[in-house]
């Protein structure tokens, strides 16, 4: 099996990690925040899009970083990607967020925080996932060949 994934592939990924999110996401923060559910909706459209791209960047460095260290797809290097994909995310989207919700750097630091503790383990269990599937269909094309 060939675990590099296309750029169609990671986009796929990519864009399915996000609709998920922006689904889970906007009426709860518009909840949480009680902003209109629009505004919240531009806001994690805009962060999603952001998101986007980082995903795509992100899993094709460190997909190439785990084939360098040689790192197993085991329960710690999928913590560590969580880790790391969402700790760029933080540095990026802070900012945007304080102005888009004209709040404070803290302010949207600690929504951000908040918003963290559900994409953590969602980016964990999102990707595992995925991966399992794939793994699964790979299998599957190959008896089929």
């Amino acid at each position: 099996m060939n675990p590099t994934k296309s750029i169609t592939e990671r986009v796929f990924q990519a864009i399915g990690f996000e609709v998920m999110a922006l689904s889970i996401c906007t009426p709860l923060l518009a909840w949480i925040m009680d902003k209109p559910a629009l505004e919240m909706g531009m806001v994690t459209l805009a962060i999603s899009l952001m998101a986007l791209s980082w995903n795509i960047i992100f899993n094709s460095l460190f997909d190439r970083l785990k084939a360098r260290l040689q790192l197993a797809n085991g329960g710690w290097t999928r913590v560590l990607h969580a880790l790391l994909f969402e700790g760029g995310l933080v540095i990026g989207c802070v900012p945007l967020i304080a102005w888009w919700l004209n709040i404070s750097l803290l302010q949207a630091f600690i929504l951000d925080i908040g918003v963290l503790l559900f994409f953590l383990p969602y980016t964990y269990v999102y990707h595992w996932g995925y991966d399992v599937l794939r793994e699964k269909l790979m299998q599957r094309r190959a008896l089929t060949v």
